[in-house]
Formats: structure tokens, C-alpha cells, sequence
């Protein structure tokens, strides 16, 4: 347990408890809504951003964070104004930011070192000024949630009946939407872009097993999480390979053991 006497082992910790946290609330929404495929479109979008913050010497999160952004308001604006369907608009969406990711990334001088930790993630560089920021975005997002949480839940499972209520529907999806956009963005050091969808959308799937109320779910998911992820963290220093690669092997075998375990209890 000498690991944890580390810095940078005690930031990892913290880090993946707090992405936890708002990945079990933002994930919830994506499998409630069904958007598990925008998302990973956002995610691929960010490329293009980190392409060219390298490019043009900027902070490639911070340019991330401008094209998933502008990818998320694009796909919904795309599909509420244009009437183009939206799995076509993220399919350009998820082309586009890709192409222009590796357009500038081979534009741009010298080696990128840092490519490899943002696509397939290092959890063990977050520093104290990502949990810092993180944390900002998870105390906006729970206070969004307490606000807002009946319109969010009654907007998730059916838009049309909100609609006829005067809900804000537009308001709201937009809002989510940009909150699943930071979200991404800021978790793409955490696990990468590659195996970001995981964290979103495989603990709501055990939690779907064995609850369908919006709440319950939300807590469920954020508990396998954190505890999937703390288990990864400490598998990967034990055998030495990347973290991110064991908490997402770690959050399929609780999927496998859950659906088990349920079937057992069925019989």
C-alpha cells in the first residue's frame, strides 16, 4: 500500500472518484436518451481539436473543449432546425473531427508526445489543477440537477409529452448537451478518447439491471464506477499495464458477473 503515499497516485484516486461521480449522472442521461452514439461522436470530434491546438501551439484541451462543444450545439442544431437525421449529422460530425484531427496532427512539426495519453489515456498524469477543474464542473453539474432534475428526467424519457407541458425542451437538451460535451473533454486525459464510451454507458447498463427509476440508476452507476475504477487503478500498478485498460475490464467483468447474478436470483 506504499502506492499510496504518491502525489500522483492519491490525484489519480481522487480523480476517477470525482469523474465517477458525474459520469454516473451524465451517463444516466446518454442511455436514458439514447445518445450513446452522439456521444461518441463528440468524443472523436475533440481529435480535431487536440489536431489543432498541436498545430497551432494552443492548449489542446482547451481547443477540445471549442470543437466538442461546437460539435454537440452542431448535431442538435442539425437535427431540431435542418431536419437532417441526427445519426447522419454525427456521422459527419465523427468524420469531420477525425479527418481534421489527423489532417493537423501530420501538419504539425516535431513528434506529439502527448498524442498517445489523449487517445488512449494515462490516469496517473492528472494533475492538481484537473481536479480542480473537475471539481468546478461537478458542483455545477449536481446544482444543475438539483434545479432542473424533474424537466431533465421528464425531457430524457419523453420529449413530446414535455413539450405539451411548456416545458423549455430545447433549453434543456442544449444544456445537457453541453454539459455531456465538457464532460468528455475533460475526462479525454482520464481514459482517452478511445475508451471513454465505456465509463458512460457500461455502468448504467448494470444498473439497468436491476432498477429503472432515473434516480436510483444515477446512484447505482455512480457507485459501480468508482468502485470499478479504484479496482482498476490498483490492477494496473499490480501487473503494470495501463490503467486505462483495467478499468474498462474491470467495468465489463461487474456487467458479466451483474447479468449473472441476476439470472442466478431469477431461477
Amino acid at each position: 500500500m506504499e502506492i499510496l503515499s504518491y502525489t500522483f497516485f492519491q490525484n489519480a484516486l481522487l480523480g476517477v472518484l470525482m469523474v465517477s461521480i458525474a459520469a454516473g449522472i451524465i451517463g444516466t442521461y446518454v442511455v436514458s436518451r439514447r445518445m450513446v452514439f452522439i456521444t461518441g461522436g463528440i468524443t472523436h470530434a475533440c481529435f480535431g481539436g487536440l489536431g489543432l491546438g498541436f498545430y497551432l501551439g494552443f492548449n489542446p484541451i482547451a481547443m477540445a473543449a471549442v470543437f466538442a462543444i461546437a460539435a454537440a450545439t452542431g448535431v442538435e442544431w442539425m437535427a431540431t432546425k435542418q431536419n437532417v437525421r441526427q445519426d447522419s449529422a454525427i456521422g459527419v460530425i465523427w468524420a469531420l473531427g477525425m479527418a481534421l484531427g489527423t489532417f493537423f496532427i501530420f501538419l504539425s512539426p516535431g513528434y506529439v508526445p502527448e498524442l498517445t495519453s489523449f487517445l488512449f489515456g494515462n490516469v496517473l498524469t492528472i494533475t492538481a489543477t484537473d481536479i480542480c477543474l473537475f471539481a468546478a464542473y461537478l458542483v455545477v453539474l449536481l446544482a444543475f440537477f438539483a434545479i432542473f432534475y424533474p424537466q431533465i428526467v421528464l425531457c430524457a424519457f419523453d420529449r413530446d409529452f414535455a413539450a405539451t407541458r411548456r416545458l423549455s425542451v430545447g433549453i434543456i437538451n442544449l444544456a445537457m448537451t453541453i454539459m455531456i460535451a465538457i464532460c468528455i473533454v475533460l475526462t479525454i486525459r482520464l481514459i482517452g478518447i478511445m475508451l471513454l464510451l465505456s465509463l458512460l454507458t457500461v455502468p448504467q447498463m448494470i444498473a439497468e439491471l436491476f432498477t429503472i427509476r432515473f434516480k436510483t440508476m444515477m446512484i447505482i452507476s455512480a457507485g459501480v464506477s468508482m468502485i470499478c475504477s479504484v479496482l482498476g487503478i490498483f490492477c494496473s500498478y499490480w501487473i503494470a499495464v495501463p490503467a486505462s485498460a483495467t478499468i474498462v475490464l474491470t467495468l465489463v467483468a461487474a456487467y458479466a458477473i451483474a447479468r449473472i447474478a441476476r439470472k442466478i436470483k431469477a431461477l
